[in-house]
C-alpha cells in the first residue's frame, strides 16, 4: 500500500512539474542588423518565417519607453535625426492635443482591416503624445503600406521584420523595451578606446576580428542567408565583444568605461523586458533588438529572471 501511494505521489508532483514548464514564459530573442545596404535588403525573410512559426504574443522592439525622461532627454539633442524629431514632433502635439481614450481603446478593439485612414491618423497622433515612438512608427507604416506592409524591403531590418510580424500575429502594440540613458558617454568611451588603440595594438586586433567576421558573411549574404547567420552564437559573440570592448588586450581607461556602459545599457534593456514579461498574460514573447544586444540581454535575463525561459531563435 505504501508503495501504492508513493508512485501516485510522484506521477502527481510529475504532473504538476510537467504543468508548470508547459505554463512557463519564454523569451526567443532575436538578433537584426538595423539598417542594412540594398545587396542584402532581403535577409529578413528567413528570421520572419522562424518568428511567424513561433506564434509570438508580444513582440518587444527596440525603442525608448514614452516615460523614460531619462533617454529622451538625451535623444531630444542625442545622436539620431530621427528620434529628435520625434521628440520635437511630440513635444509639440502635447501642446495642442488631448487624448480620448475611449476612442482610442476602440479603434484598437478593431481588425487592422476595419481601421479607416481617419482611425489610423488619430492612433498615429496619439502615439506621438505619449511619446510612444515604437508604435507611432508602426503605425505609420501600415499608413504607408497598408495591412500587408511594404512589397519592396525597406532596408531597416528592424521595422520589415517586426511589422509585417505584428501584422501577420494581429498584435496590435508593440513593446519599447530599450534604455538610451548613458548613450552619449558610451559614445564618448567609444571614441577615447579607439584613440588609445592606435599605439597600443587593440585597434589591429579589433580590425582583424571584423575582416574575419565580413569574410565569413559573404557567402550567406550572397544566399540570402546573412538574418540566419547573424543570429548564430558565433556571429553574435563576435558583434558583443566589438561593442563591448572585450576584444582588448591592454586595458585602457576609455575600453573599460566603454564596457561598463554597454553592459549597464543591457542590463537596463533586460529589466524592462523582465518586468513587463512577468507583469503580462503574454507565454510566447519575443525580443527583436540589434545583434550586438543580443548575447548581454541573454546573460542578463538568465541571471536576474530564472523563472522565464530564455533562447535564442537560431537554438
Amino acid at each position: 500500500m505504501r508503495t501504492l501511494f508513493a508512485i501516485i505521489t510522484v506521477l502527481f508532483m510529475s504532473s504538476l512539474t510537467g504543468n508548470a514548464q508547459d505554463t512557463q514564459k519564454e523569451i526567443v530573442i532575436v538578433g537584426t542588423m538595423h539598417k542594412v545596404p540594398n545587396i542584402v535588403k532581403r535577409s529578413y525573410k528567413p528570421m520572419l518565417r522562424r518568428a511567424k512559426n513561433y506564434n509570438p504574443t508580444a513582440i518587444y522592439v527596440e525603442s525608448p519607453q514614452g516615460k523614460d525622461s531619462l533617454s529622451w532627454d538625451y535623444l531630444k539633442d542625442g545622436w539620431s535625426k530621427s528620434y529628435k524629431a520625434f521628440y520635437y514632433l511630440s513635444d509639440s502635439i502635447q501642446q495642442v492635443f488631448t487624448p480620448n481614450m475611449d476612442r482610442y481603446n476602440a479603434i484598437l478593439d478593431k481588425e487592422f482591416s476595419d481601421m479607416t485612414s481617419d482611425d489610423l491618423e488619430y492612433l498615429i497622433t496619439t502615439f506621438a503624445y505619449r511619446r510612444d515612438n515604437a508604435n507611432y512608427e508602426f503605425y505609420s507604416y501600415i499608413k504607408t503600406y497598408g495591412i500587408d506592409g511594404s512589397k519592396k524591403p525597406t532596408q531597416h531590418e528592424d521595422g520589415d521584420l517586426t511589422f509585417k510580424l505584428a501584422l501577420h500575429q494581429n498584435i496590435k502594440l508593440l513593446q519599447s523595451m530599450d534604455d538610451q540613458q548613458t548613450n552619449k558617454e558610451y559614445h564618448e568611451a567609444w571614441t577615447k578606446c579607439s584613440k588609445e588603440g592606435r599605439s597600443n595594438g587593440n585597434n589591429a586586433i579589433n580590425i582583424k576580428m571584423n575582416k574575419k567576421a565580413y569574410n565569413s558573411a559573404i557567402l550567406p549574404a550572397i544566399f540570402r542567408g546573412l538574418g540566419k547567420h547573424t543570429n548564430k552564437r558565433k556571429s553574435l559573440e563576435q558583434l558583443h565583444k566589438s561593442s563591448s570592448f572585450t576584444y582588448v588586450t591592454v586595458q585602457t581607461e576609455g575600453c573599460t568605461e566603454g564596457e561598463r556602459y554597454w553592459n549597464e545599457r543591457n542590463m537596463r534593456m533586460a529589466k524592462n523586458i523582465g518586468e513587463q514579461v512577468t507583469a503580462s498574460n503574454s507565454q510566447r514573447n519575443i525580443v527583436i533588438v540589434g545583434a550586438a544586444h543580443v548575447i548581454g540581454l541573454e546573460k542578463e535575463l538568465k541571471e536576474n529572471y530564472p523563472d522565464l525561459r530564455v533562447v535564442l531563435v537560431s537554438e
